[in-house]
């Protein structure tokens, strides 16, 4: 499977009562691939997925594979409490056409670097569907070390990681290893100039569903070796991603679907809406963007 392009881990839309808004879903689904995405990403934590239940997670993974199954690449997190709970996820992903798991090391229960390995072992053992490691310490509260990756991505069943650590040094020196066969794939947002001109070839960004355009943009110029065009797409786009990088990542992307004539609703408890003031702040920096994109 080659990964190359902009992955975008779609928001779920709410109806007012709280209920998954499956129409709206759909509409974005399809929104994301006529921008140009090369993938979608269900079950990222852009989507809200730790608030579903069994059978709101069935559906989504059936709505959004109707819309874009043949289309675009389909990847789905499976993240688990337990490696047992990634593995059925994964099962159930393959039943419904996904094409590859994205998989963290399981939250709360602070495993090993040798934990880590028997997990992401586990997993690409018991199914046969390619795996995107996800380093998110920041969420997952442990962070894989690079003689783990290392190991890990010697396993034919693992193909990347999505590096969302914020250390680019980090994500640099995996760069730099030049592994054969194996994508380092941007997950820090306001870096994603920096990976794609050190190698990298695609970028997951939650960012997308609010920036679509741009981030398509950017890609299409970083590998073509277009680096004033990708600068400038980061450019435009910059002040929104830094805020929702800064906090309440989710629901600034929630709201910036708007500039599509789309609406998201409210972010699930525990999350909390922003208050009228952030709100408001945050639509002005989606304006500044689309002043900048008209003028471009």
């Amino acid at each position: 499977m080659k990964l190359q392009g902009i992955y975008v881990p779609l928001v779920t839309p709410f109806t007012v009562d709280n209920r998954i808004d499956y129409p709206v879903l759909e509409q974005l689904a399809e929104l994301m691939i006529q921008k140009g995405v090369a993938g979608i990403v269900a079950f990222g934590t852009t989507g809200e997925y730790y608030s579903f239940s069994a059978a709101e997670r069935a559906e989504v993974l059936q709505r959004i594979a109707a819309v874009a199954q043949g289309r675009v690449q389909l990847i789905v997190g499976v993240n688990d409490l337990s490696t047992a709970g990634s593995i059925e996820h994964a099962k159930t992903a393959k039943q419904y056409g996904y094409q590859a798991l994205m998989l963290s090391a399981p939250p709360y229960s602070l495993p090993s670097q040798a934990g880590i390995i028997h997990h992401f072992e586990t997993v690409a053992e018991a199914q046969d569907l390619p795996i995107i490691m996800y380093n998110y310490p920041d969420r997952i509260g442990v962070s894989l070390d690079f003689d783990t990756i290392n190991h890990l991505r010697q396993h034919p069943n693992i193909i990347a990681i999505k590096e969302s650590s914020g250390d680019f040094n980090f994500a640099l020196q995996m760069l730099q290893a030049a592994w054969p066969d194996f994508e380092v794939m941007c997950g820090s947002d306001g870096l994603a100039t920096d990976f794609f001109f050190w190698g990298s070839h695609s970028w997951i960004s939650g960012a997308a569903n609010v920036y679509p355009d741009e981030h398509v943009a950017l890609a299409r110029a970083a590998l073509a070796g277009d680096w004033n065009t990708a600068r400038a797409q980061m450019r435009h786009m910059y002040a929104g991603i830094r805020s929702m990088e800064l906090g309440d990542y989710n629901q600034k992307a929630k709201l910036g679907i708007q500039r599509f004539g789309l609406e998201a609703g409210s972010v699930r408890m525990p999350l909390v809406d922003l208050d009228a003031k952030a709100k408001a702040e945050f639509l002005q920096l989606l304006t500044s963007a689309n002043d900048h994109a008209d003028m471009a």
